[in-house]
């Protein structure tokens, strides 16, 4: 009797956990149809909510350090994000101009490209023969080249379509902050993700203005674009310093104007600061703020890519530090904090 009694006792807290992963499961699925569906209001207010945390030490030190009512700090602080999303946009639209300009020069470039390759490498081994051949792209249409060069460029404008519903959510965000300080469960996630936030803008503006400055010296084209897009990329592990390093390639080659040697360094010097900053000053400052295992974030950016787009994987790794923390503190779903961070189960 003592051993069934044993028995049942141990098979309650197993079914107990059984139906609660389940639950769990089910929650995670109807979350992701939520955050898809609904991604057009979710978007803007998660980007309102991140900058929110990362502009409250600014309205803070404003309250404290230089004695300003609270109403007059978040003011101010409005009005440096709006500076600062009004240069950004001005930058974008000067080189959506910039390249609407030169696009016939790009147009010609591309088809010279094209007509060398086809007279010097063997193209009939990839079923590419005769007329039939490179001859189809050579004859694109006038602006098809330019055309592409503006989408990627108007990639960002569209990050800026619902700026201004992003700036109503984080009115009310910094409105709504009364500057004490968070207690519980939530100070601990607000703590990291701030530290996470302001440590990594940071870095992401260093190596945004040293990729800028490297490819301006070297006459690059569109250099602030790119050092624009190697801050904002920088906050995608290891895949967005690729991709930034990468973007002036189309460029230097359909430039008639760029010698080989500025080409190369183009790609290479960029690449350097992007391998430099993320493995050697980067891992000092930011440590253990999220507290991730790689593993980890390379599916985050996955899944949040799947939802979000290019704003989800901006997001993805402090959104999956939240979620790190709180599974964390709560017991039935200790198991997934541990998972996430790469950690043995303690339980």
């Amino acid at each position: 009797m003592t051993e069934q009694n044993q028995h049942t006792g141990n098979a309650v807290p197993t079914e107990v956990r059984i139906q609660t992963v389940a639950l769990l499961v089910l929650a995670a699925v109807a979350l992701g149809f939520v955050l898809y569906w609904f991604k057009a209001v979710l978007i803007p207010f998660v980007l309102a909510g991140m900058l929110a945390l990362g502009l409250q030490p600014l309205a803070a030190w404003q309250m404290h350090r230089l004695r300003l009512p609270r109403a007059l700090a978040v003011l101010s602080t409005l009005l440096v994000a709006l500076v600062l999303l009004w240069l950004m946009v001005q930058v974008v639209t000067a080189s959506v101009a910039q390249l609407a300009e030169n696009a016939a020069l790009y147009q010609t470039q591309f088809s010279n490209m094209l007509a060398w390759g086809q007279s010097h490498f063997p193209t009939e081994r990839f079923g590419l023969k005769g007329a039939g051949g490179l001859s189809s792209l050579i004859s694109l249409p006038d602006g098809s080249v330019s055309g592409l060069l503006l989408g990627t460029t108007n990639a960002l404008l569209d990050l800026f379509s619902q700026a201004m519903l992003v700036l109503v959510f984080l009115i009310y965000l910094l409105v709504g902050w009364t500057g004490r300080a968070s207690r519980g469960l939530w100070a601990e996630a607000e703590a990291r993700i701030k530290r996470f936030i302001l440590a990594k803008a940071l870095i992401s503006a260093v190596t945004g203005l040293l990729v800028g400055t490297v490819l301006a010296v070297l006459q690059v084209e569109l250099a602030v674009v790119f050092g624009l897009f190697a801050f904002l990329l920088n906050f995608i592990p290891t895949v967005g310093s690729i991709v930034a390093t990468l973007l002036p390639l189309p460029i230097v080659l359909l430039n008639p104007e760029v010698s080989t040697t500025v080409a190369v360094l183009a790609i290479v010097l960029p690449g350097t600061i992007h391998f430099v900053v993320g493995n050697v000053i980067e891992p000092p400052l930011i440590g253990n703020s999220v507290d991730l295992n790689p593993i980890t974030v390379l599916l985050a950016l996955m899944l949040w890519g799947t939802l979000w787009g290019v704003v989800g994987m901006l997001l993805a790794t402090p959104m999956t530090a939240v979620l790190r923390i709180l599974a964390d503190r709560l017991e039935p779903t200790r198991p997934l904090g541990d998972l996430l961070g790469g950690r043995p189960s303690s339980g």
